[in-house]
Protein backbone atom coordinates (compact mmCIF):
# COMPACT_ATOMS: atom_id res chain seq x y z
CA UNK A 1 0.00 0.00 0.00
CA UNK A 2 2.81 2.79 0.69
CA UNK A 3 4.54 1.83 -2.29
CA UNK A 4 1.01 2.36 -4.10
CA UNK A 5 1.06 5.74 -2.39
CA UNK A 6 4.56 6.51 -3.38
CA UNK A 7 3.77 6.18 -6.96
CA UNK A 8 0.54 7.79 -6.39
CA UNK A 9 2.02 10.93 -4.91
CA UNK A 10 5.08 11.19 -8.04
CA UNK A 11 2.05 10.44 -10.64
CA UNK A 12 0.40 14.11 -9.35
CA UNK A 13 3.03 16.18 -8.87
CA UNK A 14 5.02 15.29 -12.40
CA UNK A 15 1.36 15.91 -13.91
CA UNK A 16 1.00 13.40 -16.09
CA UNK A 17 -1.83 13.83 -17.57
CA UNK A 18 -3.39 9.76 -18.32
CA UNK A 19 -2.77 9.11 -14.46
CA UNK A 20 -5.14 12.57 -13.96
CA UNK A 21 -7.52 11.08 -16.01
CA UNK A 22 -7.79 7.33 -14.35
CA UNK A 23 -7.60 9.00 -11.19
CA UNK A 24 -10.94 10.95 -12.10
CA UNK A 25 -12.29 7.59 -13.75
CA UNK A 26 -11.50 5.68 -10.67
CA UNK A 27 -12.89 8.81 -8.40
CA UNK A 28 -16.07 8.88 -10.42
CA UNK A 29 -16.63 4.96 -9.84
CA UNK A 30 -16.39 5.14 -6.23
CA UNK A 31 -18.50 8.23 -5.84
CA UNK A 32 -21.33 6.36 -4.18
CA UNK A 33 -18.91 5.93 -0.78
CA UNK A 34 -18.66 9.99 -0.65
CA UNK A 35 -22.47 10.61 -1.62
CA UNK A 36 -24.66 12.14 1.08
CA UNK A 37 -27.78 10.31 0.91
CA UNK A 38 -30.05 11.85 2.41
CA UNK A 39 -29.83 14.67 -0.11
CA UNK A 40 -30.97 12.82 -3.09
CA UNK A 41 -34.21 14.64 -3.59
CA UNK A 42 -33.69 18.52 -4.64
CA UNK A 43 -36.08 20.25 -2.41
CA UNK A 44 -34.01 20.41 0.86
CA UNK A 45 -35.54 21.89 3.70
CA UNK A 46 -33.63 24.23 5.99
CA UNK A 47 -33.67 22.08 9.29
CA UNK A 48 -32.32 19.78 7.40
CA UNK A 49 -29.68 21.07 5.81
CA UNK A 50 -28.78 23.11 9.16
CA UNK A 51 -29.11 19.82 11.48
CA UNK A 52 -26.63 17.85 8.31
CA UNK A 53 -24.51 20.58 8.21
CA UNK A 54 -23.84 20.67 12.33
CA UNK A 55 -23.54 17.14 12.89
CA UNK A 56 -20.73 17.11 9.42
CA UNK A 57 -18.55 19.45 11.89
CA UNK A 58 -18.75 17.16 14.55
CA UNK A 59 -17.89 14.55 13.04
CA UNK A 60 -14.90 16.04 10.53
CA UNK A 61 -14.40 20.04 12.39
CA UNK A 62 -15.33 21.89 9.80
CA UNK A 63 -14.60 25.33 11.29
CA UNK A 64 -18.12 26.48 10.89
CA UNK A 65 -19.22 29.88 11.98
CA UNK A 66 -22.59 31.69 10.82
CA UNK A 67 -21.59 34.30 8.82
CA UNK A 68 -24.59 36.38 9.49
CA UNK A 69 -29.03 35.78 9.09
CA UNK A 70 -31.30 35.92 6.16
CA UNK A 71 -34.21 38.69 5.81
CA UNK A 72 -36.35 36.17 7.41
CA UNK A 73 -33.57 35.24 10.37
CA UNK A 74 -32.32 31.86 9.72
CA UNK A 75 -28.19 31.26 9.98
CA UNK A 76 -26.18 31.28 6.96
CA UNK A 77 -23.04 29.38 7.55
CA UNK A 78 -19.78 29.61 6.02
CA UNK A 79 -17.48 27.26 6.28
CA UNK A 80 -13.79 26.46 6.14
CA UNK A 81 -11.67 22.92 5.10
CA UNK A 82 -7.99 22.77 4.15
CA UNK A 83 -4.94 25.27 5.76
CA UNK A 84 -2.87 27.02 2.99
CA UNK A 85 -2.29 29.90 2.16
CA UNK A 86 -4.62 30.30 -1.65
CA UNK A 87 -7.88 31.23 -0.32
CA UNK A 88 -10.68 29.78 -2.51
CA UNK A 89 -14.50 30.98 -2.29
CA UNK A 90 -17.38 29.01 -3.06
CA UNK A 91 -21.59 29.71 -2.66
CA UNK A 92 -24.52 27.51 -3.54
CA UNK A 93 -28.53 28.43 -3.77
CA UNK A 94 -28.00 31.52 -4.11
CA UNK A 95 -30.85 31.26 -5.83
CA UNK A 96 -33.24 28.91 -3.34
CA UNK A 97 -34.42 26.38 -5.90
CA UNK A 98 -30.91 25.70 -7.40
CA UNK A 99 -29.79 23.00 -5.21
CA UNK A 100 -27.75 20.96 -6.81
CA UNK A 101 -24.61 22.05 -5.57
CA UNK A 102 -25.64 22.33 -2.09
CA UNK A 103 -25.57 18.32 -2.25
CA UNK A 104 -22.35 17.68 -4.33
CA UNK A 105 -20.38 20.10 -1.48
CA UNK A 106 -21.31 17.85 0.87
CA UNK A 107 -20.41 15.69 -0.91
CA UNK A 108 -16.76 16.77 -1.45
CA UNK A 109 -17.28 17.27 2.19
CA UNK A 110 -17.08 13.38 2.49
CA UNK A 111 -14.66 12.98 0.03
CA UNK A 112 -12.04 15.17 1.66
CA UNK A 113 -12.10 13.58 5.03
CA UNK A 114 -12.38 10.06 4.07
CA UNK A 115 -9.08 7.56 4.54
CA UNK A 116 -8.49 5.37 1.40
CA UNK A 117 -5.68 5.25 -1.41
CA UNK A 118 -6.69 9.14 -2.52
CA UNK A 119 -5.01 10.58 0.79
CA UNK A 120 -1.99 11.69 -1.28
CA UNK A 121 -4.79 13.96 -3.45
CA UNK A 122 -6.07 15.13 -0.22
CA UNK A 123 -3.04 16.22 1.29
CA UNK A 124 -1.87 18.20 -2.00
CA UNK A 125 -5.22 20.00 -1.47
CA UNK A 126 -5.43 20.47 2.05
CA UNK A 127 -2.06 21.86 2.42
CA UNK A 128 -2.02 23.82 -0.02
CA UNK A 129 -5.34 25.93 -0.15
CA UNK A 130 -8.02 26.82 2.27
CA UNK A 131 -11.14 26.28 0.66
CA UNK A 132 -13.72 28.23 2.03
CA UNK A 133 -18.08 27.70 1.40
CA UNK A 134 -21.15 29.15 2.00
CA UNK A 135 -23.55 26.21 1.15
CA UNK A 136 -26.98 27.97 1.01
CA UNK A 137 -26.43 31.56 0.62
CA UNK A 138 -30.40 32.03 0.55
CA UNK A 139 -32.26 29.62 3.05
CA UNK A 140 -35.44 31.76 2.80
CA UNK A 141 -35.71 31.15 -0.80
CA UNK A 142 -34.49 27.16 -0.57
CA UNK A 143 -36.82 27.11 2.29
CA UNK A 144 -39.77 27.41 -0.23
CA UNK A 145 -37.81 26.06 -3.24
CA UNK A 146 -38.11 29.82 -5.15
CA UNK A 147 -35.66 31.67 -6.51
CA UNK A 148 -36.13 35.29 -4.77
CA UNK A 149 -34.88 35.50 -1.42
CA UNK A 150 -37.95 36.79 1.64
CA UNK A 151 -38.19 40.25 -0.12
CA UNK A 152 -38.81 38.72 -4.14
CA UNK A 153 -35.65 39.85 -4.75
CA UNK A 154 -33.19 37.96 -7.38
CA UNK A 155 -29.77 38.59 -4.85
CA UNK A 156 -27.44 38.21 -7.93
CA UNK A 157 -29.06 41.64 -8.99
CA UNK A 158 -27.95 43.13 -5.41
CA UNK A 159 -23.77 43.15 -6.33
CA UNK A 160 -24.28 47.49 -6.43
CA UNK A 161 -26.93 48.12 -4.04
CA UNK A 162 -26.29 45.48 -1.16
CA UNK A 163 -29.14 45.97 0.26
CA UNK A 164 -30.25 42.40 1.27
CA UNK A 165 -28.09 40.56 4.72
CA UNK A 166 -27.74 37.63 2.15
CA UNK A 167 -25.55 40.10 -0.27
CA UNK A 168 -23.96 42.19 2.19
CA UNK A 169 -22.88 38.38 3.86
CA UNK A 170 -21.24 37.20 0.53
CA UNK A 171 -19.87 40.43 -0.55
CA UNK A 172 -18.04 40.75 3.55
CA UNK A 173 -17.09 37.40 2.78
CA UNK A 174 -15.21 38.19 -0.15
CA UNK A 175 -13.50 41.34 0.71
CA UNK A 176 -12.18 39.87 4.18
CA UNK A 177 -10.71 36.56 2.37
CA UNK A 178 -9.96 38.47 -1.00
CA UNK A 179 -9.37 34.62 -2.25
CA UNK A 180 -8.00 34.06 -5.42
CA UNK A 181 -10.87 32.31 -6.86
CA UNK A 182 -14.43 32.26 -6.32
CA UNK A 183 -16.94 29.63 -7.55
CA UNK A 184 -20.38 31.11 -7.82
CA UNK A 185 -22.86 27.66 -7.92
CA UNK A 186 -26.27 27.77 -10.16
CA UNK A 187 -28.40 25.43 -11.73
CA UNK A 188 -29.72 26.45 -14.88
CA UNK A 189 -32.68 25.29 -17.22
CA UNK A 190 -33.18 22.61 -18.74
CA UNK A 191 -33.83 24.48 -22.60
CA UNK A 192 -30.09 24.58 -22.74
CA UNK A 193 -28.46 22.80 -25.21
CA UNK A 194 -24.48 22.72 -25.54
CA UNK A 195 -24.37 24.67 -28.67
CA UNK A 196 -26.37 23.51 -31.71
CA UNK A 197 -25.17 20.17 -31.18
CA UNK A 198 -28.68 19.37 -29.83
CA UNK A 199 -27.83 17.26 -26.73
CA UNK A 200 -28.52 19.07 -23.58
CA UNK A 201 -25.93 21.05 -21.59
CA UNK A 202 -25.45 19.06 -18.45
CA UNK A 203 -22.52 21.11 -17.23
CA UNK A 204 -22.26 25.14 -17.97
CA UNK A 205 -18.93 27.26 -17.31
CA UNK A 206 -18.93 30.81 -17.48
CA UNK A 207 -15.00 32.94 -16.73
CA UNK A 208 -17.25 36.19 -15.91
CA UNK A 209 -16.25 39.57 -17.44
CA UNK A 210 -15.79 42.56 -15.89
CA UNK A 211 -16.80 45.42 -17.99
CA UNK A 212 -19.26 45.64 -21.32
CA UNK A 213 -16.33 45.22 -23.72
CA UNK A 214 -15.44 41.56 -22.34
CA UNK A 215 -11.96 42.43 -21.88
CA UNK A 216 -9.25 40.04 -20.63
CA UNK A 217 -7.39 40.41 -17.93
CA UNK A 218 -5.22 38.09 -15.57
CA UNK A 219 -8.27 37.36 -13.55
CA UNK A 220 -10.08 37.00 -15.79
CA UNK A 221 -7.83 34.56 -18.11
CA UNK A 222 -6.85 32.69 -14.81
CA UNK A 223 -10.70 31.58 -14.82
CA UNK A 224 -10.48 30.63 -18.30
CA UNK A 225 -7.83 28.46 -17.92
CA UNK A 226 -9.22 26.35 -15.52
CA UNK A 227 -13.12 26.21 -16.92
CA UNK A 228 -10.46 24.93 -20.36
CA UNK A 229 -9.15 21.68 -18.14
CA UNK A 230 -12.90 21.36 -16.36
CA UNK A 231 -14.40 20.87 -19.65
CA UNK A 232 -11.74 18.49 -20.55
CA UNK A 233 -12.45 16.26 -17.25
CA UNK A 234 -16.34 16.17 -17.69
CA UNK A 235 -15.71 15.49 -21.59
CA UNK A 236 -15.13 11.84 -20.12
CA UNK A 237 -18.10 11.32 -18.40
CA UNK A 238 -20.34 13.50 -20.34
CA UNK A 239 -19.51 13.61 -23.77
CA UNK A 240 -20.31 16.90 -25.82
CA UNK A 241 -22.83 17.86 -22.93
CA UNK A 242 -20.21 20.64 -21.43
CA UNK A 243 -21.74 24.39 -22.81
CA UNK A 244 -20.44 27.68 -22.21
CA UNK A 245 -22.57 30.27 -20.48
CA UNK A 246 -22.93 33.61 -22.54
CA UNK A 247 -20.89 36.47 -21.18
CA UNK A 248 -22.55 39.11 -21.52
CA UNK A 249 -21.87 41.44 -18.65
CA UNK A 250 -24.07 42.10 -15.90
CA UNK A 251 -23.11 45.38 -13.54
CA UNK A 252 -25.08 43.99 -10.56
CA UNK A 253 -24.27 40.47 -10.64
CA UNK A 254 -21.77 38.96 -7.88
CA UNK A 255 -19.68 37.40 -10.45
CA UNK A 256 -18.78 40.23 -12.68
CA UNK A 257 -17.70 42.48 -9.84
CA UNK A 258 -15.63 39.47 -7.98
CA UNK A 259 -13.59 39.48 -11.23
CA UNK A 260 -13.37 43.39 -10.69
CA UNK A 261 -12.04 42.79 -7.18
CA UNK A 262 -9.32 40.63 -8.58
CA UNK A 263 -10.97 37.26 -7.90
CA UNK A 264 -11.02 34.67 -10.56
CA UNK A 265 -14.81 33.68 -10.64
CA UNK A 266 -15.98 30.42 -12.61
CA UNK A 267 -19.67 30.01 -12.97
CA UNK A 268 -21.00 26.46 -12.95
CA UNK A 269 -24.34 26.17 -13.88
CA UNK A 270 -25.78 22.53 -13.51
CA UNK A 271 -28.28 21.80 -16.43
CA UNK A 272 -30.73 18.48 -16.95
CA UNK A 273 -29.36 14.86 -17.99
CA UNK A 274 -32.25 12.43 -19.59
CA UNK A 275 -34.26 10.80 -16.81
CA UNK A 276 -32.94 12.50 -14.31
CA UNK A 277 -35.42 14.49 -12.39
CA UNK A 278 -33.61 15.23 -9.46
CA UNK A 279 -30.48 15.65 -10.90
CA UNK A 280 -28.31 12.74 -9.45
CA UNK A 281 -26.09 12.62 -12.07
CA UNK A 282 -25.41 16.09 -12.75
CA UNK A 283 -24.95 16.63 -8.99
CA UNK A 284 -22.15 13.72 -9.25
CA UNK A 285 -20.39 16.31 -12.26
CA UNK A 286 -20.30 18.92 -9.88
CA UNK A 287 -18.60 17.04 -7.60
CA UNK A 288 -15.91 15.77 -9.90
CA UNK A 289 -15.47 19.46 -11.48
CA UNK A 290 -15.27 21.43 -7.84
CA UNK A 291 -12.79 18.61 -6.29
CA UNK A 292 -10.53 18.43 -10.06
CA UNK A 293 -10.87 22.61 -9.50
CA UNK A 294 -9.16 22.59 -5.90
CA UNK A 295 -6.90 20.18 -6.99
CA UNK A 296 -5.56 22.00 -9.87
CA UNK A 297 -5.51 24.88 -8.08
CA UNK A 298 -3.12 23.55 -5.29
CA UNK A 299 -1.06 21.95 -8.23
CA UNK A 300 -1.41 24.75 -10.52
CA UNK A 301 -1.81 22.58 -13.02
CA UNK A 302 -4.59 25.08 -15.00
CA UNK A 303 -1.58 27.75 -15.95
CA UNK A 304 -0.51 25.46 -18.88
CA UNK A 305 -3.74 25.51 -20.61
CA UNK A 306 -4.36 27.93 -23.32
CA UNK A 307 -7.42 30.17 -23.30
CA UNK A 308 -8.41 29.26 -26.37
CA UNK A 309 -9.13 26.41 -25.63
CA UNK A 310 -12.40 28.24 -24.01
CA UNK A 311 -14.11 29.60 -26.98
CA UNK A 312 -14.10 26.24 -28.05
CA UNK A 313 -16.40 25.09 -25.80
CA UNK A 314 -19.92 25.85 -27.54
CA UNK A 315 -22.00 28.38 -26.29
CA UNK A 316 -25.59 27.24 -24.60
CA UNK A 317 -28.53 27.11 -26.98
CA UNK A 318 -32.22 27.33 -26.10
CA UNK A 319 -33.01 23.83 -28.00
CA UNK A 320 -34.13 21.54 -25.56
CA UNK A 321 -37.98 20.36 -25.09
CA UNK A 322 -38.72 18.07 -22.40
CA UNK A 323 -40.90 16.73 -24.97
CA UNK A 324 -41.23 16.38 -28.46
CA UNK A 325 -43.47 14.95 -30.49
CA UNK A 326 -42.17 15.00 -34.31
CA UNK A 327 -43.80 15.21 -37.91
CA UNK A 328 -47.57 14.84 -36.27
CA UNK A 329 -50.19 15.64 -38.78
CA UNK A 330 -52.89 18.63 -37.72
CA UNK A 331 -56.15 18.96 -39.88
CA UNK A 332 -57.39 22.98 -40.24
CA UNK A 333 -60.06 23.96 -42.49
CA UNK A 334 -59.66 21.06 -44.25
CA UNK A 335 -56.46 20.63 -45.20
CA UNK A 336 -53.78 19.20 -43.72
CA UNK A 337 -50.54 20.01 -42.27
CA UNK A 338 -47.30 18.87 -40.45
CA UNK A 339 -46.28 19.89 -37.17
CA UNK A 340 -44.19 19.10 -34.48
CA UNK A 341 -44.80 19.63 -30.46
CA UNK A 342 -42.63 20.65 -28.15
CA UNK A 343 -43.67 20.73 -24.58
CA UNK A 344 -42.14 21.83 -21.06
CA UNK A 345 -42.78 20.50 -17.81
CA UNK A 346 -42.11 22.54 -14.33
CA UNK A 347 -42.15 21.84 -11.19
CA UNK A 348 -44.96 23.73 -8.92
CA UNK A 349 -43.89 23.21 -5.39
CA UNK A 350 -46.58 22.58 -3.02
CA UNK A 351 -45.00 22.75 0.23
CA UNK A 352 -43.46 20.32 2.45
CA UNK A 353 -40.75 19.61 -0.01
CA UNK A 354 -43.44 18.19 -2.26
CA UNK A 355 -44.26 19.39 -6.01
CA UNK A 356 -46.70 19.10 -8.93
CA UNK A 357 -45.64 19.10 -12.01
CA UNK A 358 -47.16 20.89 -14.89
CA UNK A 359 -47.23 21.16 -18.62
CA UNK A 360 -46.57 23.68 -20.60
CA UNK A 361 -46.90 23.82 -24.68
CA UNK A 362 -43.75 25.57 -25.57
CA UNK A 363 -43.78 25.64 -29.13
CA UNK A 364 -45.33 24.80 -32.22
CA UNK A 365 -44.05 24.58 -36.52
CA UNK A 366 -40.78 23.21 -37.58
CA UNK A 367 -39.14 22.30 -34.58
CA UNK A 368 -36.36 19.75 -36.69
CA UNK A 369 -33.37 21.80 -34.70
CA UNK A 370 -34.86 20.82 -31.74
CA UNK A 371 -34.12 17.81 -29.32
CA UNK A 372 -36.48 16.68 -26.32
CA UNK A 373 -34.96 14.94 -23.71
CA UNK A 374 -38.27 12.30 -24.88
CA UNK A 375 -39.29 12.07 -28.56
CA UNK A 376 -42.42 10.68 -30.00
CA UNK A 377 -42.24 9.77 -33.63
CA UNK A 378 -46.06 11.11 -34.69
CA UNK A 379 -45.26 10.27 -38.68
CA UNK A 380 -48.68 9.06 -39.92
CA UNK A 381 -50.42 10.11 -36.22
CA UNK A 382 -53.54 13.00 -36.64
CA UNK A 383 -52.92 14.95 -34.21
CA UNK A 384 -56.62 16.55 -32.20
CA UNK A 385 -57.39 18.19 -28.94
CA UNK A 386 -58.77 15.43 -26.21
CA UNK A 387 -62.58 14.86 -26.18
CA UNK A 388 -64.74 16.13 -23.19
CA UNK A 389 -66.80 12.77 -21.64
CA UNK A 390 -70.33 12.92 -22.70
CA UNK A 391 -71.32 12.26 -19.29
CA UNK A 392 -71.86 15.12 -16.71
CA UNK A 393 -70.51 14.45 -12.86
CA UNK A 394 -72.16 15.41 -10.49
CA UNK A 395 -69.81 14.69 -7.43
CA UNK A 396 -65.86 13.83 -6.91
CA UNK A 397 -67.68 10.12 -6.09
CA UNK A 398 -69.30 9.65 -9.37
CA UNK A 399 -66.14 10.33 -11.30
CA UNK A 400 -64.48 7.77 -9.45
CA UNK A 401 -66.24 4.88 -11.26
CA UNK A 402 -64.13 6.00 -14.56
CA UNK A 403 -62.39 3.13 -16.04
CA UNK A 404 -59.33 5.28 -16.91
CA UNK A 405 -58.23 2.55 -20.02
CA UNK A 406 -61.46 2.70 -21.72
CA UNK A 407 -61.96 6.43 -20.77
CA UNK A 408 -58.64 6.97 -22.77
CA UNK A 409 -59.40 4.87 -25.85
CA UNK A 410 -62.05 6.81 -26.38
CA UNK A 411 -60.02 9.56 -26.47
CA UNK A 412 -61.25 11.60 -23.33
CA UNK A 413 -59.40 13.66 -21.38
CA UNK A 414 -61.83 16.12 -19.90
CA UNK A 415 -65.01 15.54 -17.60
CA UNK A 416 -67.51 18.12 -17.42
CA UNK A 417 -67.97 18.47 -12.74
CA UNK A 418 -70.89 20.31 -11.77
CA UNK A 419 -69.47 20.91 -8.70
CA UNK A 420 -66.06 22.96 -10.13
CA UNK A 421 -65.89 26.41 -11.16
CA UNK A 422 -62.95 26.42 -13.48
CA UNK A 423 -60.59 24.39 -15.29
CA UNK A 424 -58.78 21.74 -13.04
CA UNK A 425 -56.50 18.66 -12.43
CA UNK A 426 -58.33 15.85 -11.02
CA UNK A 427 -56.44 15.73 -7.96
CA UNK A 428 -55.70 11.72 -7.92
CA UNK A 429 -56.47 11.13 -11.53
CA UNK A 430 -54.72 11.87 -15.30
CA UNK A 431 -57.99 13.87 -15.98
CA UNK A 432 -59.09 17.63 -16.14
CA UNK A 433 -62.56 18.82 -14.81
CA UNK A 434 -64.35 21.13 -16.85
CA UNK A 435 -67.29 23.51 -15.21
CA UNK A 436 -70.83 23.14 -16.66
CA UNK A 437 -70.38 26.26 -19.08
CA UNK A 438 -68.09 23.88 -21.34
CA UNK A 439 -69.41 22.21 -24.13
CA UNK A 440 -65.81 21.46 -26.03
CA UNK A 441 -62.36 21.09 -24.57
CA UNK A 442 -60.25 23.88 -24.02
CA UNK A 443 -58.35 25.08 -27.19
CA UNK A 444 -54.89 23.82 -27.83
CA UNK A 445 -52.43 26.88 -28.02
CA UNK A 446 -48.67 27.81 -26.86
CA UNK A 447 -48.66 28.08 -23.19
CA UNK A 448 -51.76 26.09 -22.91
CA UNK A 449 -51.05 22.98 -20.98
CA UNK A 450 -50.37 19.78 -22.74
CA UNK A 451 -53.88 17.71 -23.43
CA UNK A 452 -53.84 15.92 -26.53
CA UNK A 453 -54.34 13.02 -28.31
CA UNK A 454 -52.82 11.47 -31.82
CA UNK A 455 -55.27 9.01 -33.69
CA UNK A 456 -54.12 6.60 -36.74
CA UNK A 457 -57.49 5.65 -38.29
CA UNK A 458 -60.00 5.20 -35.82
CA UNK A 459 -57.20 3.85 -32.92
CA UNK A 460 -56.00 6.22 -30.45
CA UNK A 461 -52.08 5.88 -30.22
CA UNK A 462 -51.01 8.26 -27.48
CA UNK A 463 -53.20 10.36 -25.25
CA UNK A 464 -51.36 13.27 -23.01
CA UNK A 465 -52.49 14.68 -20.04
CA UNK A 466 -50.73 17.07 -18.34
CA UNK A 467 -47.65 15.98 -20.11
CA UNK A 468 -47.84 12.41 -19.07
CA UNK A 469 -48.55 10.64 -22.27
CA UNK A 470 -50.07 7.21 -22.15
CA UNK A 471 -49.32 5.13 -25.24
CA UNK A 472 -52.19 3.05 -26.15
CA UNK A 473 -49.84 0.72 -28.52
CA UNK A 474 -48.68 -1.10 -25.40
CA UNK A 475 -51.06 0.30 -22.66
CA UNK A 476 -48.15 2.15 -20.75
CA UNK A 477 -47.54 5.31 -19.35
CA UNK A 478 -44.10 7.17 -19.93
Amino acid sequence: MKKFLLIFLLLLTTGVNLSQDSINREIFSLYPNYRENSLDKKRIEYNQFSSLLKNYDKKYGLDLRTAGQSVEGKDIYLCRIGKGSTNILAWSQMHGDESTATRALFDLINFLFADDKFNPLRAMILENISFYFIPMLNPDGAEKFTRRNAMQVDLNRDALRLQFPESKILMSVRDSLNPVFGFNLHDQSQEYSAGLNKKPAVISFLAPPFNYARDLNDVRERSMKLIVELNQTLQDFAPDMIGRYSDEFEPRAFGDNFVKKGTSTVLIESGWYPGDREKLFVRKLNFISLLNSLFSIAKKSYEKENISGYLKIPENQKLMFDLLFREATIIKNNRKYIIDIGVNLEEIPTGNSHYLVESKIADIGDLSTFNGYKEYDCRGLLFESGKVYPKIFKDSEDVKNVNENEFYKGGYIYVIAEYVTKVQKHPKFPIFLLPNSYKKPPDTAIDSSANFIFIRGEEIIYVVVNGFVIDLSNNSEK
